[in-house]
């Protein structure tokens, strides 16, 4: 097969899908270059420490040869010499070349012919080679295809280029949450959960707060090690930092966890909670995306439910968590989101729906917990309708271990008082 000039360019302006081709831009470009020249192998290269490996090739029947993945040393091939202008990037005849017929490379393939340019990115690294070789040589190679070469190489480092980019972008991901987790990046605000008759702090939420750069809300941290499969261990690490308050606690005193579906399902999960009474512990089953299959999920619940753990479903009435959620966990207690209980002392359709949860959850056994309190308005109306527990500003922002602990004492003193 023959490939015009202008075909190429053509595909290297807009890298179209050609009949009879497949694979990618650079693969479809190693096809045609390869035609184009009439020579038998055309690879682009990346380079890892001491080795040269394949990464796409077009050489057809020879794939047992030269296929993606693999490697050669670098002392074996040209790209070193090429680089440091100790080879020349065309080189039609390697027999006229001393130090290629030296390298082992050339008597391995054979090389007759070889043209070779580097990949540069954008920042004028050299990621690897576009390479086209023969099997014999070819003296009508000219300037002008090694131009043409160059031309491909250039585009195979604009398609390559978002590879990398994209692959260092997950790189700094992962090191950024490894950091957070590995070094004490996290560290835990406690915001009071209290109980309106009498008035009194029964529990506290754990929220996690981290200090690494950079400065993100919490929500964005947990989300994105969700994305590179590290949600869990994040999840987990928070969940361990946060226990290590709850012995200072008196004993009718809880704290709020929160774990998502999949963190629950890790098989090293029930290990975050040893050295601590579960009955102490209520557990906030956040969800961020549907749940399509909940058989495992309330079979892992219920073990540690039968060892006295407790469960919230949270954020009742945002996002994903209906009454589906409610319905197949049955929590012990749920949690009314922020955008119910705002403004629920003035708005008629938000006190109907806040009056039937509280019906269903003293129908199913459960307890309500109004989250996001700012009013003493809103109190008072969510204790109209026979709420027993909330959280918000209004009653107490997160705050520190040592902020809590001294709510706690206070409390405890004037409630003997």
């Amino acid at each position: 097969m023959s490939v015009a000039p202008g075909d190429l360019v053509d595909i290297i302006r807009h890298g179209a899908r050609r009949p009879g081709t497949a694979g990618s831009t650079l693969q479809r470009a190693l096809r045609a270059i390869r035609t184009h020249l009439g020579l038998e192998v055309a690879y682009a290269s990346r380079f890892e420490g001491n080795r040269m490996v394949l990464r796409d090739v077009d050489a057809p029947g020879l794939e047992q040869m030269a296929h993606p993945g693999a490697a050669f040393s670098l002392d074996d091939v040209y790209c070193r010499h090429i680089l440091a202008g100790r080879l020349p990037e065309l080189i039609p005849d390697t027999a006229a070349e001393p130090l290629a017929m030296r390298l082992p490379i050339t008597a391995a393939l054979p090389i007759g012919t070889h043209l070779s340019v580097p990949i540069r990115l954008r920042d004028g690294s050299v990621y690897g080679m576009f390479c086209c070789l023969g099997f014999a040589p070819n003296p009508t190679l000219n300037r002008r295809d090694l131009q043409m070469v160059k031309a491909f190489a250039d585009l195979a480092a604009h398609e390559i280029e978002e590879e990398v980019q994209a692959e260092r972008r997950a790189q700094e991901r992962e090191e950024r949450i490894l950091a957070a987790i590995e070094q004490g990046l996290i560290t835990i605000a406690y915001q009071p959960i209290w109980g309106l008759s009498p008035r009194r702090p029964v529990g506290f939420e754990c929220l996690a707060r981290f200090s690494a750069t950079p400065a993100r809300p919490p929500n964005v941290w947990f989300a994105e090690a969700a994305e590179i499969g590290r949600g869990a261990a994040l999840e987990m690490t928070a969940i361990r930092i946060a226990l290590e308050a709850l012995p200072r606690l008196p004993e009718d005193i809880y704290l709020a966890v929160n774990a998502s579906p999949e963190t629950v399902l890790a098989p090293e999960f029930g290990a975050v909670f040893e050295g601590h009474s579960l009955s102490r512990i209520l557990l906030e089953v956040t969800e961020h995306a549907a749940i399509t299959c909940y058989d495992r999920l309330t079979a892992r619940l219920s073990e540690m439910r039968a060892a006295g753990l407790r469960i919230a479903v949270d954020d009742a009435g945002a996002g994903y968590s209906g009454l589906q959620h409610i319905l197949q966990l049955r929590p012990d207690l749920i949690k009314l989101d922020m955008s119910l209980t705002r403004d629920v002392d003035s708005d008629p359709a938000r006190q109907a729906l806040a009056a039937a949860l509280v019906a269903f959850a003293r129908d199913t056994g459960s307890g309500i917990v109004a989250e996001g309190v700012e009013t003493e308005a809103e109190l008072a109306a969510l204790q109209a309708l026979g709420i027993e527990r909330a959280q918000g500003y209004l009653l107490g922002r997160p705050m520190p271990a040592a902020a809590m602990l001294e709510l706690v004492g206070r409390e405890g003193r004037a409630s003997v008082a």
